[in-house]
């Protein structure tokens, strides 16, 4: 007589956890919370594993050797298709204003970028900033002792393959732990 009850509770609350709609943003906060979240045209975007089940990696932050920082954010909630959300900091000396306006190409280390994908196992569409699609990054912290930077994000950028679609990333915040 219980393992019907049981297999109900798991199949509600897996049902229940499927449907559960993002309302809001994480809070901007500077703890080293290892929140994430942005509006990709007007939709609120955070990193996500498959419905229920959470999946390693969803967020990452690393310093390189060169002294600059990498923020990757990753969203597999609609498999086969994934989104990722990347930042790249050039020359991080602290709490500050750092420009997206350098046409790069594609990701690398040679200027400060953002960056958007979408895959379904290949890439489809790939969006970065450049000179014309701009934005910023605002590093509120960046403490290299307790390995915390935190900040807020804003950028335009062109898809690489099906120009001219542009995308706008609004109202970004990130407060991660790097390595």
């Amino acid at each position: 007589m219980k393992k019907p009850i049981i297999l109900f509770l798991i199949f509600s609350a897996f049902v229940v956890s499927c449907k559960k709609e993002i309302i809001e943003l994480p809070p901007a906060t500077q703890s080293g919370a290892n929140t994430f979240g942005a509006k990709v045209n007007g939709t609120i975007w955070l990193p996500k594993g498959f419905g229920p089940f959470p999946a390693d990696n969803l967020l990452d932050a690393r310093k390189l050797h060169t002294g600059d920082i990498v923020i990757t954010a990753r969203n597999f909630s609609s498999s086969p298709n994934e989104t990722e959300l990347e930042l790249f900091i050039k020359g991080l000396t602290g709490p500050g204003t750092y420009q997206l306006n350098t046409t790069v190409g594609y990701p690398t280390t040679a200027a400060s970028y953002g960056y958007y994908i979408e895959r379904n196992f290949n890439p489809k569409n790939e969006w970065i900033t450049s000179a014309s699609y701009t934005g910023i990054i605002q590093v509120s912290r960046y403490d290299t002792a307790a390995k915390i930077i935190s900040g807020t994000f804003s950028f335009n950028a062109l898809n690489l393959y099906n120009a001219p679609q542009p995308i706008t990333v609004t109202e970004g915040r990130f407060d991660v732990i790097y390595e």
